[in-house]
Parts: C-alpha cells; sequence; structure tokens
C-alpha cells in the first residue's frame, strides 16, 4: 500500500507551508504530495489567505523537491481551456523531471466559480467537456506531429501539439491520468477509455469496494488488460499516539474524533493500521491520506514511524 499526502490549501495555507510540508513528506517517505484544485474556501468565504493556484504552487515545489511524485485531487475542467491546460501539465512534468500525475474532474462547487466568474454548466454539460478534456489533452501530449480536434466544445486545428511531457508511461502514452467519483455509469466508463488510476474519495470500504467493481467491469468491456488501471481511496487523517493527541488533532481542524474514527483514517495507529488494510482488502493499493492542519508536520512524521511501515 503507497500512502500519498492530499492537502486543501484553500482551507487556509501560503505557499510556504505547502512547499514545507511536501519538503518533510518527501523526507518521510510518502508516494505523492497531492493538492486540490479551488479558489475558495469552504464553509467561510473570508479566510484568509486566500487561494492559490493549484499548478502555479506544482511548478514551485516541483523545483524544490526531487523525487516525490506530484498531482492534484483533481484538477477543474470548469477552470481552465484544456489547450493551454495541457502545456501547463506538461511544463510540470518536465520541471519535475517527470513526477507529475494529472488528476482531472467535471467541477462540482458552484459558489466558487459564482466568486471568480467562472462560468458553471450543468452537470450533463460539465460531464461532456470533462470527456472532451480527457481526449484533448491526452490526445496533444501523445501526439507524433500536429494535432487537430473536433468536438462540441472544443476545436484544434493544426496545433503542434507541444510541449512534450517527459512521462509516456500512461495507458494512453502520456502522463498517468487519475480520475475519480461516485458515479455509476458515465464516471466507469471515462476511467476505463482514459485513466490511469481511479480515486474513491471519502467513502466507506464497502462503497470502496463497490464503486471499484464497476470500474473493474468497465476497464474489461472497453478490452483493457485488468493490470493497466490503478485503484485508490482518499481519506481524512487523524491519527494520535493516545486519545489525548488524537482529541487535539480532532479538534484543531473543526472535526470530532469519534465522528472522524466513523467516517476518516483516524485513531491510534494500530487503529489506522487496521482500517488501511480493510481497504487494501477492497482493492486499493493507494490511499490519499487529506491532512487538514498543513502545519502539524508532526502529524506525517507519527504516520512515517507507526503506520507507514506497518503497511
Amino acid at each position: 500500500m503507497e500512502l500519498r499526502i492530499f492537502t486543501e490549501p484553500q482551507q487556509g495555507a501560503t505557499y510556504d507551508d505547502l512547499i514545507t510540508l511536501a519538503q518533510e513528506a518527501e523526507r518521510l517517505g510518502f508516494g505523492a504530495f497531492f493538492r486540490s484544485d479551488h479558489y475558495l474556501k469552504m464553509g467561510d468565504v473570508t479566510g484568509e489567505p486566500g487561494p492559490s493556484d493549484a499548478w502555479i504552487t506544482l511548478a514551485g515545489i516541483a523545483r524544490e523537491t526531487s523525487t516525490i511524485r506530484l498531482g492534484t485531487l483533481v484538477t477543474s475542467a470548469t477552470f481552465r481551456h484544456p489547450g493551454p491546460l495541457a502545456v501547463t501539465v506538461a511544463g510540470v512534468d518536465q520541471m519535475s523531471g517527470g513526477r507529475v500525475d494529472f488528476g482531472l474532474g467535471a467541477g462540482w462547487f458552484e459558489q466558487e466559480h459564482q466568486a471568480y466568474g467562472i462560468p458553471f454548466p450543468a452537470t450533463g454539460e460539465r460531464f461532456d467537456r470533462l470527456e472532451e478534456q480527457l481526449e484533448l489533452i491526452t490526445g496533444l501530449w501523445a501526439a507524433e506531429g500536429s494535432y487537430d480536434f473536433a468536438g462540441e466544445h472544443y476545436q484544434l486545428v493544426e496545433s503542434p501539439a507541444l510541449p512534450k511531457p517527459v512521462q509516456r508511461s500512461g495507458h494512453r502514452g502520456t502522463i498517468p491520468v487519475v480520475v475519480g467519483g461516485h458515479g455509476k455509469k458515465r464516471t466507469p466508463a471515462l476511467a476505463a477509455a482514459y485513466a490511469d488510476e481511479f480515486n474513491v474519495p471519502f467513502a466507506d470500504v464497502e462503497a470502496t469496494r463497490t464503486q471499484f467493481g464497476r470500474v473493474a467491469r468497465a476497464v474489461e468491456a472497453a478490452g483493457r488488460d485488468a493490470a493497466s488501471m490503478t485503484y485508490s481511496a482518499a481519506q481524512v487523517l487523524c491519527v494520535g499516539a493516545d486519545e489525548a493527541e488524537l482529541e487535539r488533532r480532532a479538534t484543531a481542524i473543526g472535526r470530532d474524533k469519534d465522528e472522524l474514527r466513523e467516517n476518516g483514517l483516524a485513531g491510534t495507529p494500530d487503529e489506522v493500521i487496521g482500517k488501511i488494510k480493510a481497504f487494501e482488502g477492497a482493492g486499493a493499493v493507494r490511499l490519499y491520506l487529506q491532512v487538514l492542519d498543513l502545519t502539524d508536520l508532526d502529524h506525517l512524521r507519527l504516520v512515517a514511524r507507526d503506520v507507514m511501515p506497518a503497511i
């Protein structure tokens, strides 16, 4: 089981907070450092210091780290035109020496779109745009020579399809692509067509197992090798060496420790190891640990010392 760190900087973090956490995660041996792609704090629109751009911060982190993988869970297809997004992500892949995983989703948080003047189409159109973006972006990265695309929402004519990413390891010969979600039909189909990794965020073990099954059947129906899809889950993290430490960490992120035990990856190290093994039994080979207090580096150190060796 690979453990990855997943942050939500829109909830209150500076670039300095992110780079410090990313460098410590790399030092401790976590497999990746991911961040969300949001422009508005959830629950309190007045929160400081304000949002940061996912790909600008990842570009900076790429130059200040050397081994840890970097990515988004997930970039919103509503935020950027797909052509320039392909250029941006390929550039960060080059800057990192080929350490990027590219998560892409349809977008869902309407309030942030209103706050920053971003169009927010209906659900069906957002998924249509997501599908076109997945095809277009991976097409640009994989193209030999110029690239054309004639979609309903996006059209490219004689694009030079540059720059190229360093990586060619993904399912479509590109940067590895992450798709995730809880949809029963279209989401598994999109994953089977375009993704190297499928992620189930913030669900219990049985719901995660069920969604993995849907995706596995879609992969089979698409004629893909079952081993070509990686399955992962995301869970909020709150670990304490004892009850007092657990209580302190839960309070710091505004959550109840017993609720977190039920709905997240929370408890003592032994409890967390047991739950990780349950997700492993459901088919997950990666876990994204959602870290909400980005200044608590001892939290990561505890997981690296008392959890990681057991899994």
